[in-house]
């Protein structure tokens, strides 16, 4: 029998030593990774290519298969976020703020680790090393739980990481996996208690829903994304046409993809048909309301349960509204509050946008793509936050961290 109390047990331990563990340390060890993932591309490709075989025989849909393949390119592109992370600051150790009370205490802010942090997530192997890269430099253990369709890969990639370590004198406990894919053993992370300071699921609205309705540890709640993007009044149809091209089309199965069409009353004669016949012309399937249908015979009639779907596939839902005003509160109503775009030429238009937008990012004349932790200058992400409580968005370093006040006195007691 699988014993993950052992792992649990190694990763607590590990926790007081990399917390102590250098900058220099740090930076040296993640380099070295990223450097050995790139000199066993052949080997961590022969692994994955195994689960790529099952995933095919298990008839997934090819948009999950491309967030599980891995090539020499996209190992190339995980070394270089593990590198990225390296060259960024160290958050550990800073102080935050700093001030005096008149009984001469002067109190102090510290960022220090989290401690040892569970992650539970699908089909991504790139958040095998995301995840170490981003938790070690935060001073962090981490123990991975993937889901069994990249059990090959994931085991391929974390003895990588745990070569590199050990070379690097530094206790390889620092990264766990869990690999027995047994659902018990994730819910036994969920009551990890005593052992798991921070949980964070990532994966599909059942498990992330599965984790927060389950979990007795603390969770960061990574939402699924039914993001948006509205084309105002005033928008460049061009440019509209060529943002949704690439928030739909550029990869389908992540959560940062648009999913959802709002389109100005006043500009749908015009938008509607140069989107549809753009997105049509690769295969996607619009589903719009009354008004979207009589605009395009492309677009086919939508449900209700449309508006708020995360597809990760070749559907877009649509919706005409009147105004702004219209379109912010269909987008409120249907969000996961992940991220939405408006495009437009009008300021006030724009602002208003991102005042009332109640997502996690809100983007003007760009696409919803760039939420993503190694385009905001992350290195790379451990997740985006959906939920409001510690942290929100891409999640990097500085959301791996917790604080401790420190507190420097001569002798004060209190009265």
């Amino acid at each position: 029998m699988y014993n993950l109390s052992e792992i649990l047990g190694k990763a607590k331990a590990a926790k007081p030593v990399l917390a102590k563990l250098g900058t220099d340390a740090k930076n040296e060890a993640l380099l070295l990774v990223a450097d050995e993932l790139k000199k066993s591309h052949d080997e961590i490709i022969k692994a994955n290519k195994v689960d790529l075989l099952n995933a095919e025989a298990n008839g997934m849909s090819p948009a999950l298969i491309d967030r599980l393949k891995l090539t020499e390119e996209r190992i190339e592109g995980i070394a270089e976020g593990v590198r990225q992370v390296a060259a960024l600051p160290d958050p550990i150790g800073e102080v935050l703020s700093m001030w005096k009370r008149p009984n001469g205490l002067t109190i102090g802010e510290k960022r220090v680790p989290m401690g040892v942090i569970a992650i539970i997530y699908e089909s991504r192997p790139n958040v095998t090393v995301d995840s170490f890269a981003l938790t070690f430099k935060a001073g962090n253990a981490v123990i991975l739980r993937g889901g069994s369709d990249c059990i090959n890969s994931n085991i391929a990639l974390v003895s990588v990481i745990k070569r590199a370590l050990s070379e690097k004198g530094i206790t390889e406990d620092a990264v766990s996996l869990v690999e027995d894919t047994d659902r018990k053993y994730a819910e036994e992370l969920m009551k990890a208690n005593g052992f798991v300071d921070l949980l964070i699921p990532r994966g599909g609205a059942g498990l992330i829903s599965s984790v927060v309705m389950n979990a007795t540890v603390p969770v960061i709640e990574t939402g699924t994304g039914n993001c948006h993007i509205y084309v105002d009044k005033s928008a460049d149809i061009n440019m509209a046409v060529r943002i949704i091209r690439n928030a739909k089309l550029q990869r389908l199965g992540v959560c940062n993809a648009c999913e959802s069409l709002v389109i100005h009353r006043d500009i749908a004669d015009l938008a509607i048909p140069l989107i549809a016949s753009d997105l049509a012309s690769d295969e996607v399937e619009i589903r719009g309301d009354e008004a979207s249908c009589e605009i395009s015979n492309i677009v086919t009639p939508a449900s209700e349960e449309d508006y708020g779907t995360e597809y990760l596939a070749k559907i877009i839902s649509a919706k005409v509204v009147d105004d702004i005003d219209e379109a912010i509160a269909h987008i409120n109503k249907y969000s996961t509050g992940h991220s939405e775009s408006i495009i437009t030429n009008d300021y006030e238009s724009a602002q208003k946008f991102l005042d009332e937008i109640d997502s996690a990012c809100v983007y003007v004349n760009a696409s919803t793509r760039f939420t993503d932790g190694f385009m905001f200058g992350f290195g790379a992400e451990i997740g985006i936050s959906t939920q409001k409580l510690h942290a929100r968005g891409p999640m990097g370093l500085k959301a791996l961290t917790s604080t401790k006040y420190i507190i420097y006195g001569n002798g004060q007691i209190r009265d």
